[in-house]
């Protein structure tokens, strides 16, 4: 009897850790389910192993690259694994909804989309997709081209980036931004006046590279501010990572053709399976592009011998996640339109994430907040870390509240510099901390 009792026991523990690690491995796949077509692989690949930029296409295919998944830790956010991967904050976030962009959860598993369909465009030379905020630069000819793909900033809703053809005019290494009187009067009336021309350096926002566009005073450059990528950040311009308009600057020629186009809605085929690719298509679009994919999507239809799953295709334009999705119905034990989701091994640093210098006697600080919320404190520092040019800040907790500290700052100058820049770029009302008072 007691060794039946003990049997029992035994089961039940297993059971228990069973049941454990079930809701831990649901929890860190929160964000995955509902991938139509899609299964997953934990092989942990690691990360430089996974092609980020350069793919090559052959001519009947309109899908590159493949999609990943990357596990987070303590302190992970979506800005540095973006940046890490060549991705910009619209495709992260869109591809991973309801995670939180500067604190998601340790231990969650996160979507990495680096499968692309390619603009509805002549392949050749520089095209952008302004509503994947997303570029596109084509080599070679025939039957099979290289294409390099890089995320872009582009302008706001009141300066939006130009659609249309154009071409690369002249470029420039270390360009001087010559201030157009609208962004100067723009900036006059925060409190923040601009000279005439802002020489190369840290506080130059086109950059190291510019590529000056057929079409005045549009450019393709660089940027001081890596975590505005993917955003609707712009005076017009388009913008991208320092590493990424490097990369293009060598590759493009002058007098290269550059199409600008707004294509939110895109299909696309890889090894005869149709892809459907949706990005939230903005204020300014109404139901005609739709229309037209629907109709696309019949024609495909009627002159395939496999149908469309049509409660597939609702499901990927309703959630407009920037995912390329195969929308065929799909034909259980062939394995036909479904692909594998590789997960990568994170990597020890990121690139180009911000580096926070530790707490020094002597030196000056900002005081950005004093919260009740810690995770409300951990995402305004995460914030400011990812100010450009960068603005060291942590967390400190101070008995029933974390304060959000800026520094270390070698003088009072350019304490009140950052003081400055965080009233203007956040509306943050930073207190000066001086030397040996920040305890």
């Amino acid at each position: 009897m007691h060794r039946i009792t003990n049997q029992l026991i035994s089961n039940n523990r297993i059971l228990i850790i069973l049941l454990i690690l079930l809701i831990l491995y649901l929890q860190g796949c929160a964000v995955l389910k509902n991938i139509p077509g899609r299964s997953f692989s934990f092989q942990g690949v690691p990360d430089e192993k996974i092609e980020r930029n350069e793919f090559s296409v052959a001519k009947d295919n309109d899908v590159i690259g493949r999609l990943a998944l990357i596990r987070l830790e303590e302190g992970d956010t979506l800005p540095d694994i973006a940046r890490h991967f060549s991705l910009g904050i619209n495709e992260i976030s869109a591809a991973n909804p309801g995670v939180d962009i500067w604190a998601p959860k340790a231990g969650q598993r996160i979507m990495l989309p680096l499968s692309f369909i390619l603009p509805d465009s002549p392949r050749k030379g520089l095209v952008i997709n302004l509503a994947a905020m997303r570029l596109f630069q084509f080599k070679g000819d025939g039957k099979s081209q290289v294409v390099s793909t890089y995320p872009v900033g582009i302008g706001s809703e009141e300066r939006p980036s130009p659609t249309g053809q154009m071409y690369v005019q002249r470029k420039m290494i270390r360009p001087t931004w010559h201030v157009p009187a609208s962004i100067a009067e723009d900036h006059r009336k925060k409190g923040d006046p601009l000279p005439a021309a802002v020489p190369p350096g840290i506080n130059n926002p086109l950059g190291e590279y510019a590529l000056y566009l057929s079409k005045s005073t549009y450019l393709i450059h660089g940027t001081n501010k890596p975590a505005s990528i993917g955003l609707n950040a712009t005076n017009g311009c388009i913008r991208l990572y320092p590493e990424s308009v490097k990369r293009l600057y060598g590759d493009t020629p002058v007098n290269t053709p550059v199409r600008i186009v707004k294509q939110p809605y895109l299909i696309g085929k890889r090894n005869g399976v149709v892809y459907l690719e949706v990005h939230a298509p903005g204020e300014d679009s109404d139901a005609v592009e739709l229309e037209k994919i629907y109709l696309k999507l019949i024609n495909i239809q009627k002159k395939s011998d496999r149908k469309v799953d049509w409660k597939k295709v609702k499901q990927v334009v309703a959630e407009a996640r920037g995912i390329p999705v195969p929308i065929f119905e799909i034909n259980e034990g062939s394995g036909i339109g479904t692909e594998k989701i590789i997960e990568v091994r994170r990597p020890d640093r990121f690139y180009g994430r911000p580096e926070i210098p530790e707490l020094k006697d002597g030196a000056w600080y900002v005081l950005a907040a004093d919260l009740r919320d810690k995770m409300e404190a951990v995402r305004m520092a995460a914030i400011i870390n990812h100010q450009g040019p960068p603005i060291p800040a942590r967390v400190l907790s101070k008995s029933d509240s974390y304060r959000v500290i800026a520094g270390p700052f070698s003088d009072a100058s350019k304490a009140r510099e950052v003081a400055k820049r965080l009233k203007i770029d956040l509306e943050i009302e930073g207190i000066l901390i001086e030397p040996d008072l920040k305890k």
